[in-house]
């Protein structure tokens, strides 16, 4: 009996989703963009002048709290949201076609006298003029398409953690969602231009280099969708 509670516990074990529990959220302590927000990058203070009153005053300064200040996302630790708007498709067909035919003869009529001698030990009918006769004909062909199409509409909110040396800014984000035992993740990382941020402190997908984008999802769901640990050893194993 004991042998089989520990048999029990360990196949357990092997699940990504505890028995009886939907999975945990990631813990946000370990996050790459708290860890920005936290320790933001130093900012030079606007210099005001002593001639006059202070620009934070005025309505038309151009710090980021005023009315027409520029509120995009410029330094670590700020915020920007990404729209993702994938709409790909691909068509591929290819066929091949291909044959070939062979006849090869071969013998030996005279030879030193050879064949005469030879011939009358052979069996009947048999003769070492036409020794090898052989004949071979073969075919092929092929056809092969592939055909995909794929659309996702996203937006998820980043967080800058990096500002490089040539003013590029790299951002980190991570969106969780959790609707009873299935939790979809989404995780978008890259790097992005300042420019290409709107003026909404929004900017696609398509700007962003060296873009990883990433949905899935952790549950039983996804658990059931997947083959178990030991189908997939025998796969990767067995030759056939």
């Amino acid at each position: 009996m004991r042998k089989i509670l520990i048999l029990v516990t360990a196949v357990a074990g092997c699940t990504t989703t505890p028995v009886g529990s939907p999975p945990e959220f990631s813990p946000p302590e370990r996050a790459v963009e708290r860890e920005a927000m936290f320790n933001p990058s130093f900012t030079n203070p606007v210099l005001t002048s002593s001639l006059g009153p202070s620009p934070r005053a005025s309505l038309w300064t151009g710090e980021r709290g005023s009315l027409l200040g520029d509120r995009r996302a410029m330094q670590r630790g700020d915020i920007m949201t990404v729209v993702i708007e994938i709409d790909d498709s691909a068509e591929f067909s290819n066929s091949s076609d291909r044959s070939r035919s062979a006849s090869q003869q071969a013998g030996i009529p005279q030879l030193l006298g050879i064949p005469q001698r030879l011939d009358p030990r052979l069996p009947e009918g048999a003769s070492s003029a036409d020794l090898v006769d052989l004949n071979s004909q073969s075919s092929s062909s092929g056809d092969g398409s592939v055909s995909r199409n794929e659309r996702l509409t996203l937006r998820v909110a980043v967080t800058i953690t990096d500002v490089l040396p040539n003013g590029v800014l790299e951002i980190v984000g991570q969106q969780e969602v959790r609707v009873n035992y299935e939790l979809r993740e989404l995780i978008v990382t890259g790097f992005v231009r300042p420019e290409d941020i709107t003026r909404q402190n929004e900017i696609t997908y398509d700007k962003i280099a060296s873009a990883r984008i990433s949905y899935g999802g952790r549950g039983q769901i996804t658990d059931m969708q997947q083959p178990r640990y030991g189908h997939q050893v025998l796969e990767s194993v067995l030759p056939f």
